[in-house]
């Protein structure tokens, strides 16, 4: 395991009878970092996030979590990462306050604080009695009051509305600003790339259980391009184009697609070798969700 990596995988593998949810996957996970893990449902996600924590025993392969073989985690261990999902269950008949009293006990790093002001939760409510969005901030706030040093996140957001969505990452941006110096590492398997990106630092995407891409997002945003070619005549796409168009289409005289590697600068050059006449090129940058959404349309028609 590399000094700085949170969590490292070598070769994981799981499989359920003949499917495959996880093909052999090496991923180094810095520390610092928040990693944003895409892919569509059933594209492995949850699969590798319980790998991690060991619910689930690979059927090949070994995961290394903050310096421990996941097989080999302690009660000790598990008092230094966060998991929040949707879905979570939590005991119903408790209130917020009393689920939080709890909980204190287990954690000597235990640090409230303003936690549950800041996200707007009702001490004496009943948990049975709160609202899917209040249910996910009371999971949030259970984890961050004892600034573990790593958060795995298994969707999040998903079917949030957008003030409670808004509340989840502002709450957890302001506590991955620590005093120390020493933010916790986060993990973060979500949809809803739009509202992650803005803070992540690194990103990932599985498709059926492949690894499509894993690294910093500076370097994947400025490597993914949309790239629209214009040509003295009208052009049809049905033929063979280099590997890195994604998704190509045209209109008219107008080719459109996403390049993998549109920083190139061999780029010009490599668009004039495959398609005569051209007038312009123009390259434009995209977001994350452009990106998840170009690489899942072409993984799906190649298949």
């Amino acid at each position: 395991m590399t000094s700085d990596a949170v969590i490292q995988t070598h070769q994981l593998t799981m499989r359920f009878g003949k499917h495959t949810a996880l093909a052999p996957l090496d991923l180094t996970i810095p520390r610092g970092s928040v990693y944003a893990l895409a892919g569509h449902n059933g594209a492995g996600k949850t699969t590798l996030l319980k790998l991690l924590l060991n619910v689930l025993h690979p059927t090949a392969g070994s995961v290394t979590l903050l310096g421990t073989d996941s097989t080999k985690l302690s009660s000790e261990m598990f008092t230094r990462v966060g998991y929040v999902a949707e879905g979570q269950e939590m005991p119903e008949w408790m209130t917020v306050r009393e689920f939080m009293d709890y909980l204190c006990p287990f954690y000597s790093t235990w640090e409230e604080g303003s936690l549950l002001r800041d996200l707007d939760l009702p001490e004496d409510r009943h948990i049975r009695d709160l609202s899917r969005g209040m249910r996910m901030k009371l999971a949030l706030a259970s984890v961050l009051a004892f600034r573990p040093e790593l958060i795995l996140m298994d969707e999040p957001f998903s079917g949030l509305d957008p003030l409670v969505r808004d509340e989840l990452t502002r709450t957890l941006i302001d506590r991955l600003a620590t005093e120390d110096g020493t933010p916790p590492t986060v993990l973060i398997s979500t949809h809803d790339l739009a509202e992650i990106e803005p803070f992540a630092t690194h990103a990932a995407m599985l498709h059926n259980g492949h690894l499509m891409f894993a690294e910093p997002l500076d370097m994947l945003l400025d490597r993914f391009r949309e790239i629209t070619v214009t040509l003295t005549e009208a052009a049809s796409v049905a033929r063979a184009f280099p590997k890195d168009w994604l998704c190509p289409e045209s209109s008219g005289a107008v080719v459109r697609f996403v390049h993998a590697n549109g920083s190139s600068e061999s780029l010009p050059q490599e668009i004039r070798s495959a398609l005569p006449s051209i007038q312009t090129i123009e390259s434009t940058s995209i977001g994350l969700r452009e990106i998840f959404l170009a690489v899942t349309r072409t993984q799906r028609s190649a298949a």
